[in-house]
């Protein structure tokens, strides 16, 4: 599922976590780094199709992690490009 909000705002949960919003933020957290509430919640803002609801567990993400960070297996090289 993929949200885009009039401020910039972009959120990308499809297995793995993805939060932008131009320079201000860069969060990407691989799918077996996401703890369970925070997976259960967005599987849940997904079922329900609901950019409010997935909006709010992004915001959740970032207030706890900071607004860049990346989690991801180092073998995979996702956070290869992350900045």
């Amino acid at each position: 599922m993929k949200c885009e909000f009039s401020d910039g705002l972009q959120v990308d949960y499809s297995d793995s976590l993805r939060v932008t919003m131009g320079s201000e933020v860069n969060v990407f957290v691989d799918h077996d780094y996401i703890p369970a509430n925070i997976k259960e919640y967005l599987n849940t803002a997904s079922e329900h199709n609901s950019c409010d609801e997935l909006r709010k567990v992004a915001e959740a993400v970032t207030n706890t992690v900071g607004r860049h960070a990346c989690f991801c297996d180092m073998d995979s090289h996702a956070c290869d490009d992350w900045k």
